[in-house]
């Protein structure tokens, strides 16, 4: 009857109607039905109906799809129409993600997505982020449930780095300590223990790296000084300075990070008073403050000091001249951040708890020691706050039941991809299992699943855009208004509440983070916007401020910024962290940074650091502050811009377009 077919590219092709029998019969045979003959009778009625609508005109795949359901729901069969129906909707969303991906490739050929700032656009950066691309569209296509991959898709949620949702884990603290005393295998021999600390630096980084080459997220060590201790008990404070130098070169050189990146690395010091231990982070701090080979910013790694009374916080503590000397190097470098042992939800931890630059903090164990070594994050997924309450329009009760509808479906897919991350082997990390890098993972071969040790990780749910949130539920956000702030710790402490309640429901180690949102918060604001228009405080920007911070561009003092970002942290256990900004490095002022952080730490803070521009000339090496396109010493125009992203450093021109106006929005603290 028929010989040609439009295809959906517009292509003519061959007509074949035994297509339409086999596409009824699998429909029909999918509700229990298994009758050829019948799909035969019906696909005759389907030609008999194309050839009186067209006449002997040539029609599309999707005319003769849409003559099938007809068909089938005006012979009576409505369960096999519905089958049909659902097949078909499946095929389009796979079509679209592969069109998508098509689309997707061809965009990151041109240039990297810049979604991730210390992402190059070196041609393994192409291919990595090739790799990425068709990783998403087949985990939203194939692998997560339709009604997570719904939610993400529509922008109600955001899985985070959905590209390796099946394939690891986010982040680690590992055990140097233990690791450089009895050596290792990084897959291609032994590594016996290293003797001088030049050795020992070396064998740092590659520990670094070789665990990013099994993970996605952060790599920190927790005690560095005192893992590093005994290999400079007996060497000079120049043999110290020179391997701490070469550790801070090697970690800003070593490109093996996904999207060739450097690892993206954390070191926690601060707290061991040993000889040994200080002479560690003495060096550490005085290489760092030397900067790179010309004097340039580091990048990595990032330097969290701990503040503890009685070891460093107060004159008189044995370590208060390293404190002084961290304020220093801070107020010039911008590192180190600094972390808050006494908090009152750290305290209790002495002072062991570690962070992540990025501000990922793991401590209290639902299933083992309450510990941060060998354990981090395995996935984190975060709430669009500002679209529920926007939902909402003004009515907090309606606010609150979404948001409690959302948190539970956040709950369940964090769970669904722990179940898929549960069970990789050992084989699939061998590095970090493979080494005993997490907890319980001793005693596991090659082919064993992993879930004895990842259950010790955390399952974080995150929030963006509580400000916004704000404006919209009370016309003001928690920096405008003490009612304001008043619901903001409500609204952070009811989702607290509902995540420790998936703790008890599930026995794992849910938590709650305040998302650092990099391509997050263009992303969430630009869905919101299309949908409902430029909403005054809430869409009409090119980002959602990140988690529970007070605006950017909300002037401020830095004390009165501090005393109400200091009470969100006690809920957001799963990491947090707060900044003041200044307009220059204050170098000549390192006494206001020390007593800025004393009322961090008044506020109830666990992490926090000092902002301010980093400029370095790439001609003359001149660092400072250059507001103009051209070097006020030497006239070039090749200036290398740092500042901070997310809690880690990037430079400017590597920023997307939302942060890049986020950048531009920020106003220092007084």
């Amino acid at each position: 009857m028929f010989n040609r077919i439009m295809k959906r590219d517009g292509r003519v092709a061959g007509f074949h109607e035994g297509k339409i029998t086999e596409a009824i019969f699998k429909a029909a045979t999918a509700v229990g039905g298994e009758d050829k003959e019948l799909a035969m009778e019906l696909t005759l009625k389907v030609l008999k109906s194309l050839k009186n609508r067209f006449n002997g005109d040539i029609f599309s795949v999707e005319d003769v799809q849409d003559t099938v359901e007809k068909v089938l729901i005006e012979e009576g069969h409505a369960k096999t129409s519905k089958a049909y129906i659902l097949h078909r909707d499946k095929r389009t969303r796979i079509r679209d993600a592969r069109s998508e991906l098509m689309d997707a490739v061809e965009e990151i050929l041109i240039e990297t997505s810049r979604e991730n700032a210390n992402v190059s656009n070196s041609p393994s950066a192409k291919m990595l982020q090739i790799a990425s691309a068709a990783s998403k569209s087949y985990y939203l296509s194939r692998l997560i449930p339709e009604e997570f991959s719904s939610a993400h898709i529509g922008g109600d949620m955001h899985i985070h780095d959905l590209d390796f949702y099946g394939k690891t884990l986010t982040c680690v603290q590992i055990p140097l300590g233990e690791l450089l005393a009895k050596g290792f295998n990084n897959g291609h021999g032994y590594i016996r223990p290293p003797k001088r600390p030049a050795s020992a630096t070396a064998l740092a980084a590659i520990i670094l790296q070789s665990s990013q080459n099994d993970m996605h997220g952060g790599q920190s060590f927790p005690y560095f000084d005192r893992d590093m201790a005994p290999f400079v008990a007996d060497a000079s404070e120049e043999e110290t300075y020179q391997a701490m130098e070469a550790l801070i070169y090697n970690l800003n050189s070593m490109h093996s990070r996904a999207g060739a990146q450097v690892p993206f690395s954390s070191i926690n010091l601060g707290t061991d008073i040993t000889e040994a231990g200080r002479k560690v982070t003495r060096n550490l701090l005085l290489a760092y403050d030397k900067g790179l080979g010309r004097g340039e910013n580091p990048i990595f790694p990032n330097i969290i000091f701990r503040l503890k009374k009685g070891i460093n916080f107060d004159n008189g503590d044995p370590n208060y001249d390293l404190f002084q000397l961290a304020v220093r190097v801070a107020s010039k470098r911008m590192n180190p951040t600094f972390s808050f042992m006494d908090s009152s939800f750290n305290n209790s931890y002495g002072d062991q708890v570690s962070y992540m630059g990025c501000r990922t903090r793991v401590q209290s164990n639902q299933v083992g020691p309450d510990v941060s070594e060998k354990r981090g994050n395995l996935s984190f997924t975060s709430i669009n706050l500002p679209r529920l309450a926007i939902r909402a329009n003004g009515d907090i009760d309606k606010f609150y039941s979404g948001l409690d509808q959302i948190i539970e479906l956040v709950v369940r897919q964090l769970y669904q991809r722990y179940r898929v991350q549960a069970n990789l082997k050992v084989k699939d990390m061998p590095f970090l299992m493979g080494q005993n890098l997490y907890l319980d993972s001793e005693g596991l071969g090659p082919n064993d699943t992993i879930e004895p040790a990842i259950k010790h990780g955390t399952l974080s749910v995150g929030f963006i855009g509580l400000a916004e949130t704000l404006v919209r539920l009370v016309e003001k956000h928690h920096g405008e208004s003490p009612e304001a702030q008043q619901l903001g710790l409500e609204i952070v402490e009811h989702m607290r509440e509902k995540v420790d309640e998936a703790v008890e429901n599930y026995q794992l180690n849910y938590s709650l983070v305040a998302t650092p949102a990099e391509g997050l918060s263009g992303r969430f604001i630009a869905m919101d916007r299309e949908e409902f228009g430029i909403i005054d405080g809430v869409t009409d920007r090119e980002y959602y401020t990140n988690s529970f911070h007070v605006p950017v561009y909300h002037p401020i003092s830095m004390y009165d910024k501090v005393s109400l970002e200091g009470p969100y942290h006690k809920y957001t256990t799963a990491g947090h962290i707060s900044y003041v900004e200044m307009e220059a490095p204050p170098v000549h002022n390192p006494e206001a940074i020390e007593s800025i952080l004393r009322h961090m730490a008044e506020s109830d803070m666990g992490y926090a650091g000092i902002n301010f521009p980093i400029d370095f000339c790439l001609s003359c090496n001149h660092l400072g502050v250059i507001n103009e396109d051209i070097c006020p010493v030497c006239g070039s125009s090749s200036i290398k811009r740092v500042r901070r992203i997310t809690g880690y450093f990037s430079v400017v021109e590597n920023f997307n377009d939302a942060k890049l106006a986020e950048l531009n929005d920020r106003v220092s603290h007084i």
